[in-house]
């Protein structure tokens, strides 16, 4: 079973849809029992970082996450879902994000030759060793709809990146905890095999977090 966290943050059903398509048994839920009691964990999301964190605490969201990652479950963020993960961004300043990894949410500068928000199909540069795009070519293209973007603490923690008026992180993986700026849900067959490999990583202890 895999649990999609339900705290009126949209993109839901595309991502509900994906995971139906591999053949898996999935909820849209909020409560606390379904949340740990699944085998996967997907926060998905699109708008303001500083509203999603606002539900997250009117939902008591944050700490069924926090036990989420605590318990080794594999947790996946997607778009807004990946940075809310971390400490703060410049589109909500002053509302501290999840912090369970470090770094920052950034404007995409502005350029003359780019649009934002980011749009559209960019290539990744990936990790060697990358769980998340096991088996996937080199350079995959995915689709992305942003306009602020990850500059991580712990560049080690970065899993594939791609460079769009400036250098993007557009994946992260540490231990069971996954994010993706992009959307896989809707990046076709590249984006279903991202999904296919967050289904089949392995559940962690929680001794070996």
């Amino acid at each position: 079973m895999i649990s999609i966290i339900d705290y009126d943050a949209g993109n839901i059903k595309s991502v509900e849809k994906a995971l139906q398509s591999l053949g898996q048994e999935v909820i849209i839920t909020s409560s606390r029992d379904e949340i740990l009691n699944s085998e996967r964990v997907i926060l998905p999301g699109v708008g303001s970082f500083g509203d999603a964190m606002n539900k997250l605490n009117e939902y008591n969201l944050c700490n069924t996450i926090y036990d989420v990652v605590d318990k080794g479950i594999p947790f996946l963020g997607i778009c807004l879902g990946l940075q809310l993960l971390f400490e703060s961004s410049e589109e909500s300043p002053g509302i501290s994000g999840l912090g369970i990894l470090k770094g920052k949410i950034l404007k995409i500068p502005e350029s003359p030759d780019i649009k934002i928000p980011h749009m559209g199909w960019n290539s990744l540069e990936i990790r060697e060793g990358a769980s998340l795009f096991k088996g996937l070519p080199d350079n995959p293209y995915v689709y992305f709809v942003h306009s602020y973007y990850l500059k991580a603490d712990n560049e080690e923690e970065v899993a594939a990146t791609t460079d769009y008026s400036v250098k993007i992180g557009a994946s992260v993986e540490k231990d069971n905890v996954f994010a993706c700026q992009f959307h896989p849900e809707k990046s076709s067959l590249v984006g279903l095999s991202i999904l296919r490999n967050f289904i089949n990583v392995p559940r962690l202890c929680e001794k070996e977090i």
